[in-house]
């Protein structure tokens, strides 16, 4: 069975919580980032761990002095300043800290030096900084990557930044339970600057898993599960994939649509078109969705013939909620028709989702005459033409779609750098006549000349002797191509490096090791064995489940990945019965590639790259002394009420309600909303001192005690100085007389402590 790395993120997140709360209630303090990587996991999950509210750190909050608080943060120098800034003015009683990764030691000494050190009662790092988007796909969102790597003007931030990457794709791996061999790309005749990216980054990498072994010596946990291998590639290895079309669903959809990828990946539709309930929806495409997991890696020729079919198997078997026979239906016929009817809703507006966007996207694709503009580009992109032979004529193919009108700008210029990149560069003459042929404005010239930044020659002298450079892997042109599919000839590089990589036989010249391993065919092997393997469950007893044994490898691309790479990392996980994830800074669709490669030629400042924005300063609020007044005395014989509970003792609290319930065993109080949208529980201070005085057995006579009220201090001393008295009075002899006067003096002051504890 495959292993989601959703669910083990999640999984480490809530187990942390629930190492803090062990039973008792707290309160969730989170910035606005780590509240985005909060966010894989339902508000209701996270409160039934016994949390009372979850509230924003960078947020104006009412303090709360009587509730611990758990700070569950990001790592970075700005997140410190402002949680030193909360426990300065002790908004909570103490501090549990969870941290999403590993701060600056810098940062990490402030905290420990700071006078409010002292309401520290845990630090604990868990290594999850970064944001999962499928089962096997995690971003890490942020597209300030690109131009931070290859930007010329960058070069002072490009070590700071890829000690931040190494740290979160080490995360990923250490959160799946995995310290892989580490390989990197290494270009057999490297031709750009950025050439020895991946080698440092990945050296970076090796450095975190050696310092997080070192902390903790039983890692990785023991399996028998074949070690992984993590690769670490760069977007160099492969230029054309960010810009081909791909026409299978996923990729098509956010090449030609409108969709939004922010902390959600939403897309705005129409549903229930023609009809009194139409209306416009923003709907989440979203792992939860079975409909888009199932179609998103199928070819668009499939997609909306399945679609169709299995909308109206649905339909069939929910023929009660289309037709419902009104003489038919009883009363236990309409519970369930209730009780269904939002699954029903929310799977049919699915269904309309997924065909609104597979018709869109066909609409588009004969509007844009995508099938000539793609039969060109499938020969520049694989160098054969459909019978997978040499090509002719492919400049004049070119030129002809330039020409036409109904081919949009964007698909022109595409056009072009895939012509340039097929040649291996072109002179620039001819550059600037095929961008005036295309009416393409000249600044466009500019973006091919970046892509040198990038390992491509973009021009050459007119007589340039200079062969074309081998292909790292040539094409199979064994097998024939089936006549359906013949607009989708070419295959991401990255999909001939898994192939390579399962099968234990990867160039070690191209892609070496950081640290070497001992015998130079231990992966072949290992991948020979793990064949014999998955073969035997072939024929072993059905029924029976395999053991989770599965090899874990891991990719990373620096720079973004494409749809088409991640749709290659679970088809080779399909095809040899191991898990292959995809991780990268961000997902890049063509026209997002086209702008960022354009983006090299802008001054640095102008690209708002985060590493470049001026210091954040934390919030003046945080400042500000919240702490409450005390009250001035009242006189004696005046109704004083419950004096507030003070700190508790330092270590973790024991005992306390467990489970879902809040205090007392009542039922949860319906969730409301503060500040930010942060979902809360009624501000109620859990009554645990309270709890603490109350007296479980019932009074002589059995008559049920009022609710009572804390003493107060004067009375309590006096109380305990009477008791002592009392106590030590039984150890001298007694005359009658004297056990006479003790019987009358018992007798006033049980009356007395009865008229302190209760009301009349």
């Amino acid at each position: 069975m495959s292993s989601s790395v959703i669910e083990e993120h999640r999984q480490v997140m809530l187990s942390a919580i629930e190492r803090v709360t062990r039973g008792d209630w707290k309160v969730l303090i989170c910035d606005k980032t780590s509240r985005q990587t909060l966010s894989v996991i339902p508000d209701d999950d996270i409160l039934n761990k016994n949390i009372m509210n979850i509230e924003v750190l960078e947020d104006r909050r009412e303090p709360n002095p009587d509730m611990d608080a758990i700070y569950f943060l990001s790592n970075t120098s700005f997140t410190v300043d402002c949680l030193l800034a909360d426990l300065e003015h002790r908004k909570y009683r103490s501090a549990y800290l969870l941290w999403t990764g590993r701060l600056l030691p810098k940062d990490e000494e402030r905290i420990h030096k700071s006078p409010a050190a002292r309401m520290i009662r845990g630090f604990e790092v868990l290594m999850i900084d970064f944001q999962p988007r499928e089962s096997h796909l995690v971003v890490f969102k942020d597209p300030w990557s690109f131009p931070l790597l290859f930007h010329n003007g960058c070069n002072e931030f490009v070590a700071p930044h890829m000690r931040v990457l190494a740290q979160k794709i080490a995360s990923v791996c250490i959160t799946m339970g995995e310290a892989p061999k580490v390989r990197y790309y290494m270009p057999p005749n490297p031709r750009h600057e950025a050439s020895v990216l991946c080698t440092h980054l990945a050296r970076f990498v090796q450095e975190e898993f050696d310092n997080y072994s070192r902390r903790f010596p039983d890692f990785p946990p023991k399996t028998s599960r074949p070690q992984g291998t993590l690769l670490i590639l760069d977007r160099s290895i492969d230029l054309m994939a960010p810009i081909v079309h791909e026409f299978t669903y996923q990729a098509m959809a956010h090449d030609l649509l409108p969709i939004e990828e922010g902390d959600k990946v939403t897309y705005s539709v129409l549903i229930n078109q023609g009809t009194p309930e139409e209306e416009r929806k923003v709907m989440e495409l979203q792992e939860k969705d079975k409909v888009w997991t199932e179609n998103r890696h199928r070819h668009m020729k499939d997609t909306i013939g399945r679609l169709m079919s299995e909308l109206q198997k649905f339909m069939s078997a929910n023929h009660n909620f289309v037709n419902p026979d009104e003489s038919k239906t009883s009363l236990n016929t309409i519970k369930d028709m209730m009780a269904g009817l939002p699954q029903f809703q929310e799977t049919k507006e699915a269904y309309s989702l997924h065909i609104n966007i597979a018709e869109q996207c066909m609409a588009l694709f004969q509007q844009r005459k995508l099938p000539d503009v793609a039969a060109v580009e499938q020969t520049l992109a694989t160098g054969l033409d459909e019978d997978l032979r040499k090509p002719k004529g492919v400049l004049e193919q070119v030129v002809r779609l330039l020409d036409d009108e109904a081919v949009p700008h964007a698909d022109r210029l595409r056009l072009v750098i895939m012509y340039i990149l097929f040649r291996d560069g072109i002179i620039t003459e001819d550059i600037n006549r095929l961008l005036a042929h295309s009416q393409l404005p000249v600044q466009d010239r500019d973006l091919i000349f970046n892509l040198n930044g990038l390992g491509a020659l973009a021009t050459r002298d007119l007589k340039d002797p200079r062969p074309l450079p081998e292909p790292l892997f040539p094409p199979d042109t064994s097998q024939p191509v089936d006549e359906e599919y013949t607009l989708s000839r070419f295959k991401p590089i990255l999909k001939y490096v898994l192939e390579e990589l399962t099968k234990g036989t990867l160039r070690q010249d191209a892609f070496p090791y950081v640290i070497p391993p001992q015998n130079p065919n231990e992966d072949l092997i290992a991948a020979q064995s793990g064949s014999l393997r998955a073969a035997r469950g072939n024929w072993a007893a059905s029924g029976r489940r395999q053991p989770e044994n599965r090899q874990r490898n891991f990719v990373y691309v620096a720079g973004g990945a494409t749809y088409s790479e991640s749709r290659c990392c679970y088809e080779i996980a399909n095809e040899q019965n191991k898990d292959v994830y995809l991780i990268s800074s961000h997902m890049q669709t063509p026209s997002l590639f086209v702008r960022q490669v354009a983006d090299l030629s802008m001054p640095p400042k102008t690209l708002d790259i985060p590493m470049m924005r001026p210091k954040q300063r934390p919030p003046a609020h945080l400042f500000e002394n919240h702490r409450p007044q005390p009250p001035p005395p009242k006189p004696n014989g005046q109704g004083g009420g419950h004096p507030g509970y003070g700190p508790t003792g330092g270590g973790l609290p024991g005992g306390g309600s467990s489970g879902g319930a809040p205090p007392g065993g009542g039922q949860r109080m319906p969730m409301s909303h503060g500040q930010g949208g942060a979902p809360l529980r009624p501000p109620v201070a859990p009554p645990t001192a309270a709890m603490s005085q109350m007296k479980l057995g019932a009074p002589a006579g059995g008559v049920p005690q009022r609710p009572m009220h804390q003493p107060h201090p004067s009375s309590a001393s006096a109380m305990s100085n009477a008791s002592h008295s009392h106590s030590h009075s039984h150890l001298q002899p007694h005359s009658p007389d004297d056990k006479k006067k003790d019987k009358d003096k018992d007798k006033k002051d049980k009356e007395k402590k009865k008229r302190h504890f209760f009301k009349k």
